[in-house]
């Protein structure tokens, strides 16, 4: 831990952002929600989607962009699939709905698709996917938004770092995680730069002016990974979430017809049913000697060890559900001013 972190404990810190929440006008329910989807976060180390957040989504609910009581409507329904309008409901909210749905929808058909429009910020995507392995089923969600990042070739945003997530059950070795954005780092990095007070590698971003920087303050336009594979990746997710629900986020801003909003997006979630192709019990052994056999492999020069997509941030979940979370002093001190906004206490330690 850094010298300038302070611990504070997950059920502390999960408790206090409830009731931050609530004090915002979300009902309790959604507020534990939120809360239940940030810490999460920082619990497994994904500290860029935590409560660092909580400033950024208050700001929002005072200028509208994220509605507290939002009039979240089912807009079309099949018997696999869901297509739901968030009213600009925060994205935890109705994620959480979207992929609850999109599971019991798998249980009957086999597979559960939801598509969610005009959505706002949903935390880190790993949660939801891993909704479905808890259900032995495999969990797919995505996120397509407004313009944030470089396409390959470019030195202005034209396309979203979409992030995208996929679980699936294991026994002893599961459930796997896969939680990543298109971008070589996300954009919540950057603000837990900015919070840690350390710059950011020069191939992170660009400037506002399309010019590599290392202070994350400057840092505008994210960079895809991998060049063209990162930027492929989220036009198709802009294809396949964004143009399917009939709400582009990102042709209307770059050929100048909208303003932009970075904050309204649109996401798909997906449930399969695992026991519908085969058997759920094999599948998750399979899942173990799969892992088994990747972790046996000789390794790369300098490599302690090969890890598994979420292994790391399962090994942090472990560590700080027993010792707490480290909070840079940036956070802490948003924190401190939610906590006067509101008139309620600090979690102990803050």
């Amino acid at each position: 831990m850094a010298s300038n972190e302070v611990l504070v404990s997950g059920e502390d810190l999960k408790a206090f952002t409830a009731e931050v929440f609530t004090g915002a006008g979300l009902a309790p329910e959604d507020a534990e929600i939120e809360a239940d989807v940030l810490v999460w976060a920082n619990l497994r180390g994904v500290d860029s989607h935590g409560v660092l957040r909580i400033p950024w989504y208050l700001s929002h609910v005072d200028n509208g962009v994220m509605k507290t009581r939002p009039n979240i409507q089912v807009m079309k329904e099949t018997a696999a699939t869901i297509l739901i309008d968030a009213d600009q409901a925060f994205g935890p909210v109705v994620t959480t709905m979207a992929m609850r749905r999109a599971i019991e929808k798998a249980k009957n058909t086999g597979i559960g698709w939801g598509f969610i429009r005009n959505t706002t910020h949903q935390g880190a995507m790993g949660y939801y996917a891993l909704m479905a392995a808890k259900e032995d089923m495999a969990g797919i969600a995505c996120v397509a938004g407004p313009p944030n990042m470089a396409p390959h070739g470019a030195r202005a945003a034209g396309v979203q770092n979409s992030p995208i997530a996929i679980s699936v059950p294991g026994n002893r070795r599961g459930p796997l995680v896969l939680d990543m954005a298109t971008s070589i780092a996300a954009g919540g990095k950057i603000w837990l730069a900015i919070d840690k007070r350390v710059p950011i590698p020069a191939n992170w971003a660009l400037d506002k002016d399309g010019n590599p920087t290392t202070d994350p303050k400057l840092a505008e336009i994210l960079m895809p990974f991998s060049g063209p594979k990162g930027s492929g990746l989220a036009i198709m997710f802009e294809c396949l979430a964004g143009l399917m629900v009939g709400n582009p986020r990102l042709e209307p801003v770059i050929t100048g017809k909208q303003e932009i909003n970075r904050h309204i997006q649109n996401s798909f979630v997906a449930a399969l049913d695992i026991e519908t192709f085969t058997d759920v019990d094999g599948y998750k052994d399979e899942v173990d000697k799969l892992v088994d056999g990747l972790k046996a492999l000789p390794k790369a020069e300098g490599a302690q060890e090969i890890f598994m997509p979420g292994e790391p941030e399962d090994r942090v979940f472990q560590d700080r559900t027993r010792n707490g979370i480290p909070l840079p002093e940036g956070t802490v001190d948003s924190l401190k001013a939610a906590a006067e906004r509101f008139d309620i206490p600090l979690p102990a330690g803050l």
